[in-house]
């Protein structure tokens, strides 16, 4: 996978054998950017099941102020870690090895709100309702930002965001919701 855009086009990441992963394909990633282009530029940014990190890059990338990525998987966050001192970054983000719900918690305790949000769990999980729920409750996304959902099946039922985007890529739907 490359980073296909800004500050560290060309970048090459690796991580989509780490088992668990399911990267986003950089035709996808250069669609779905291009239609959130300008949420980007100096917002704050969570890729809460980032895996490779692909998505959080791209949006540092892309002049994102800073970037939160999260995952369980703590080879996801050591390779996530090495690209960040790699690309010499580490003043733009912040890598956590933490259930999601305790990443929520965290960002809920520290009161930090986003422009961007990364959604894209283990498709089995089916867990997106739950998790823009507590997003939505606790006041985590910031006025017209957005939330980006990478899903296989449509079982979202959310009423309280925007849908402004859904579009089928293969297999998988990508769903944009912005804060109304």
């Amino acid at each position: 996978m490359k980073i296909i855009s800004g500050s560290l086009k060309g970048r090459t990441i690796k991580g989509f054998d780490i088992d668990g992963t399911r990267p986003t394909m950089d035709r996808v990633k250069e669609s779905l950017f291009g239609t959130i282009q300008g949420y980007i530029p100096d917002g704050t940014v969570l890729d809460l099941f980032s895996g490779s990190g692909n998505l959080g890059f791209e949006a540092i990338s892309n002049n994102a102020k800073y970037c939160y990525f999260n995952d369980l998987n703590k080879k996801c966050t050591s390779l996530i870690d090495k690209y960040v001192k790699e690309f010499d970054i580490s003043d733009k983000c912040k890598v956590l090895n933490m259930h999601y719900n305790k990443a929520l918690n965290y960002f809920i305790e520290e009161n930090i709100k986003f422009d961007v949000i990364f959604l894209d769990p283990p498709y089995k999980m089916e867990i997106l309702n739950e998790i823009i729920d507590k997003i939505h409750e606790n006041n985590l996304l910031n006025n017209k930002g957005i939330i980006v959902c990478e899903i296989d099946t449509l079982y979202l039922n959310i009423d309280y965001y925007e849908k402004i985007k859904e579009k089928k890529y293969g297999n998988k739907y990508i769903i944009i919701y912005k804060n109304k």
